[in-house]
């Protein structure tokens, strides 16, 4: 049995895609013609033996959020329920908050998917890869130029193991030309490295003399916290793709986002594209104005 996540952020997020993120949330907002995560959702509606998909994020359970949910739900018939972290809790906060509506059901493993990427989502290729060599932590990477690879979580692999032995959340200088895809499946025992970092924020807390549980104790950031703490010691793995991918921060990235969709919908969802037929959708030339 398996679940997936999807962190769709918060209102203090995707400020770039602002004043259009006004009016629609960020992971609604339209990508090659349908709600950014509707992409993810479907990817992971796909793997075989999925029961159960979390979105985990800050938004307020708005109507059009509420709506699309129940959409989704009736048409990959599948549970798709939205938990709403208390405040703002990082990357890997959420994860940790909601580890028992995760870990419900008894998963074997799960995945984790940030709302703002493109992908082809090479899900099934990824469960392979985790059934061959079980580890806690399986990245998906991808590989970018050198300038390129500065703005991202940079990797350095075992080229025979593929384990990953050194991360960089957007380094200063070069380290890799593997880059973090923001794609990964867990194994349940991931949530143990959550659990010792929420632990040691609370001690350093404790240690300022601050009485009480300190919010801040909750929020975990996992490229930060966790893939560069834990990189060299057999736990963290990474599976390389050659397929589409992209960050989408602002407007502009998901007209490339969705330019990239387009490109293969001729083969995956042909139904989406514009055809010449009576009746139905025209495709039209460019508008020039004189």
């Amino acid at each position: 049995m398996l679940k997936a996540v999807i962190l769709i952020g918060g209102p203090q997020k995707g400020t770039r895609f602002r004043p259009l993120s006004f009016e629609v949330p960020k992971p609604l907002f339209p990508v090659a013609g349908v709600p950014m995560i509707q992409h993810h959702i479907e990817a992971c509606a796909q793997v075989p033996g999925m029961q159960e998909i979390l979105l985990i994020g800050f938004y307020q359970p708005d109507e059009p959020l509420t709506q699309f949910l129940e959409t989704a739900q009736q048409e990959f018939n599948l549970p798709i329920r939205y938990l709403q972290e208390f405040a703002p809790l990082g990357t890997g906060g959420g994860l940790y908050h909601f580890r028992d509506q995760i870990l419900a059901g008894g998963p074997e493993a799960f995945f984790v998917l940030n709302a703002d990427v493109c992908s082809d989502f090479p899900l099934n290729a990824m469960l392979d890869a985790h059934r061959c060599q079980r580890h806690p932590f399986l990245l998906l990477g991808t590989t970018a130029n050198r300038t390129q690879s500065l703005n991202y979580g940079c990797i350095v692999e075992n080229p025979q193991t593929h384990e990953v032995l050194h991360y960089v959340e957007k380094p200063s200088t070069f380290i890799s030309d593997i880059i973090n895809c923001g794609i990964y499946l867990f194994s349940p025992e991931a949530l143990k490295p959550l659990r010792d970092v929420f632990q040691r924020n609370q001690q350093d807390r404790q240690l300022e003399d601050s009485p009480g549980l300190w919010p801040g104790a909750g929020t975990i950031r996992l490229e930060q916290d966790v893939f560069s703490a834990l990189a060299g010691q057999g736990q963290i793995y990474v599976y390389l793709t050659d397929g589409i991918w992209s960050q989408i921060k602002s407007a502009g990235s998901a007209l490339y986002a969705s330019r990239l969709y387009l490109g293969r919908y001729e083969f995956t969802h042909p139904e989406r594209l514009a055809k010449h037929t009576p009746g139905g959708p025209q495709i039209r030339g460019p508008l020039f104005c004189f």
